[in-house]
């Protein structure tokens, strides 16, 4: 039986990156200068703060604390606003998140979302799927670094290595393997996962979770090996 579940939500459970790419690159541009495709990718699945300030430096400005939380807050009210329009679970989530909760299978959200958002993110996907979340905002240090899902696993009890965890972002996919956790990417084709991340289209030949069943999610678990171990 597989002890426990991590699920990254942007791009994961929800496509929510594209909505995300329309307010960073209007953050970008209100700040003076427009990111860079590839300075855009840099912030998949990053933290709000580390993405303010990845702008901010690329318009060779300095941000106050007015400032910070002037671009938050329109940061937030531009993403409620896309997410309003449109925010699904991807393929094949619930039908599969379904199948591993009658397993009994503790599952948590670990997201670099602020809280504020990552309420609105797991609603959309089904609260009912799991036992709790951890948002971005609520742990020393967001992802890449391996803290979330060090949190995550003391939560369910378990040693890191014990959970498998679901990740699309380069940023999260490094954290996950920090902690020594099973991982699972999603992530594109040209996109190089760190060392110890097991591609989901090499185990299912898509990058999709339709046709995934709980039984092939726990075979590959049976199958990967735990990333690592953070002294």
């Amino acid at each position: 039986m597989i002890k426990a579940i991590f699920w990254d939500m942007d791009g994961t459970m929800v496509d929510s990156e594209p909505q995300w790419g329309i307010a960073t690159y209007e953050l970008s541009e209100a700040m003076g200068r427009r990111l860079t495709p590839e300075l855009r990718e840099l912030t998949v699945g990053s933290s709000l703060p580390r993405t303010m300030r990845l702008c901010a430096e690329h318009a060779g400005i300095t941000l106050s604390d007015a400032d910070y939380e002037r671009y938050r807050a329109g940061m937030f009210a531009r993403v409620h606003e896309l997410f309003d329009e449109s925010l699904v679970p991807n393929p094949g989530v619930t039908e599969l998140l379904a199948e591993l909760k009658a397993l009994g299978i503790p599952m948590l959200v670990t997201t670099n979302t602020e809280r504020e958002l990552a309420t609105r993110s797991v609603a959309a996907v089904g609260d009912e799927f799991f036992i709790g979340s951890i948002a971005g905002d609520e742990v020393p240090s967001p992802k890449p670094a391996p803290d979330m899902y060090l949190e995550a696993a003391k939560r369910v009890g378990l040693d890191p290595s014990e959970c498998l965890v679901f990740e699309d972002s380069y940023n999260g996919m490094l954290g996950a393997v920090t902690a020594g956790c099973r991982v699972i990417g999603l992530h594109p084709e040209e996109v190089e996962a760190p060392a110890g991340v097991v591609a989901l289209r090499s185990l299912h030949g898509a990058n999709t979770f339709e046709g995934v069943t709980a039984d092939m999610v726990t075979q590959w678990y049976h199958d990967i090996e735990p990333a690592g171990v953070v002294k």
